[in-house]
């Protein structure tokens, strides 16, 4: 990976950490109504104007931002508050429907059945188009079961090509280069044809961009188009160029009028305003989003999760999907016979570890528990935070793993000295982990296992 890349991924905190500042300022407009018996034109006038603010902060284009605080308005005023919720409560849930169908209400619909199906990727240069393709691939082979191919239609950089290569490679998708054709709709339809004899069931066709939107550009993926009749086109859109994307979308969707748009780049330095924006400026789903550089940071674009994000109210339903993801089933049930007999070792934990990594970034996930977000907010968590005590219990022998009762003075010493830790790092992590067992033991009392485990049964 190349310093640039390795320093994008370290900069990434995924999808909340772009709308923090836009969160912070939403809940400040809701505690306007703290204390009030009812929504009214009158107390909430201050509230409405803060969230029309704080949309516009986020390089939400005024028009938009001002006939969505309208609709809130008009579907507020008047709303009884029951006694189980306040009226800053109640808006919160106002807010968030009307911010869930404003970015697109439902999740969209991706066609990939086709003999081959065909897949348009289209962009600016540099919006993340080709890392894009190959995370696609990557999704729907692992994903969906389906067998795709990549195909490398952008003439004017062999560097593209030669990238697009490289991640076929590692991802184990075939991928059609023709690097002395300069014809990107030959290619295309070449590519559709060698798809078709390998029995390949997708075609994604990576296609070239330019700095700007210009008629050379818009007039040959506009005739790779007509040649392939794809089955799809996404609009790939750098989410960091804020209300830019969302004119470029508009341009590029007069032109070859695609299905949907994929965001990348949702980092840290993303105010969010071309999530909330872009399905009202043109009138199509965005169905993907995607940050970083490993192939399987894609994630399915769900609307009404995002909203609740935005709005610090948590996504559990993601966080048990990438849990269920990640926990085999036969581990967990392996693990569950375990707890039951209370004999959880250092083996079982650092499994669970290396599974919770595999989950994604920490404090993304931690985000994703309602309420967390607030609180976690300042706070600096490393994902290289596990490895002390990997390397703690790596140290150990076998032995030792499997039953944490033969570790004595000696061999805590042994351990620090194998880990480059000292005693106390040793002793204070003993202690916990004694704690964590105490803590499933009485919860093993109250029949608690089987119940939590991911993938299980209920």
């Amino acid at each position: 990976m190349s310093p640039c890349a390795g320093q994008r991924e370290a900069n990434e905190n995924e999808l909340k950490q772009m709308f923090n500042s836009l969160q912070e300022k939403l809940e400040s407009a809701f505690k306007n109504l703290k204390g009030q018996g009812r929504i009214t034109e009158l107390n909430i006038a201050t509230t409405v104007k803060e969230i029309r603010r704080a949309l516009v902060d986020a390089d939400v284009n005024y028009k938009i931002a001002k006939e969505f605080t309208d609709k809130v308005k008009d579907k507020a005023i008047g709303e009884k508050v029951i006694n189980a919720i306040s009226p800053g409560q109640l808006m919160t849930k106002i807010v968030k429907d009307e911010l869930a169908e404003l970015m697109g209400g439902q999740e969209a619909s991706f066609n990939a059945k086709g003999n081959p199906a065909v897949i348009l990727i289209a962009g600016l240069q540099g919006s993340g188009k080709t890392t894009f393709s190959g995370k696609l691939a990557n999704f729907l082979k692992t994903k969906k079961g389906l067998s795709p191919m990549l195909v490398a239609a952008d003439i004017y950089r062999p560097a593209a090509m030669e990238q697009l290569r490289v991640l076929g490679e590692q991802i184990g998708v075939d991928v059609h280069i023709e690097l002395e054709n300069k014809d990107a709709v030959d290619i295309a339809r070449n590519a559709v044809k060698e798809a078709r004899s390998k029995n390949k069931n997708v075609v994604i066709i990576d296609t070239a961009g330019r700095l700007a939107v210009d008629e050379v550009m818009m007039a040959e993926v506009a005739n790779v188009k007509n040649a392939v009749n794809p089955q799809e086109i996404l609009f790939v859109v750098d989410s960091m160029t804020g209300q830019d994307a969302v004119n470029t979308a508009k341009a590029f969707n007069d032109r070859l009028n695609f299905t949907g748009v994929v965001l990348t780049k949702l980092d840290g330095d993303t105010r969010g305003g071309a999530a909330i924006s872009i399905k009202y400026t043109v009138n199509k789903p965005i169905k993907f989003t995607s940050s970083g550089e490993k192939m399987d940071t894609l994630d399915v674009f769900y609307p009404d999760r995002m909203a609740q994000r935005i709005l610090g109210m948590g996504d559990i339903t993601s966080l048990v999907e990438k849990a269920q993801e990640q926990f085999d089933e036969v581990e967990a049930k392996k693990l569950e016979a375990k707890l039951r007999k209370n004999k959880f070792d250092f083996a079982d934990f650092k499994m669970q570890l290396e599974q919770i990594k595999k989950m994604g970034n920490m404090k993304d996930m931690l985000s994703m528990i309602p309420g967390m977000g607030s609180k976690i907010k300042d706070l600096d968590i490393n994902d290289d935070s596990f490895k002390g005590i990997e390397a703690m219990i790596n140290s150990m022998t076998p032995e030792e793993r499997a039953d944490p009762d033969l570790i004595d003075g000696s061999r805590k010493k042994r351990i620090a000295k194998g880990a480059g830790k000292d005693i106390l790092e040793v002793n204070n992590f003993m202690k916990q982990f004694e704690q964590m067992r105490g803590m499933m033991k009485n919860m093993n009392k109250m029949g608690a296992f089987g119940k939590m485990m991911p993938g299980m049964k209920r």
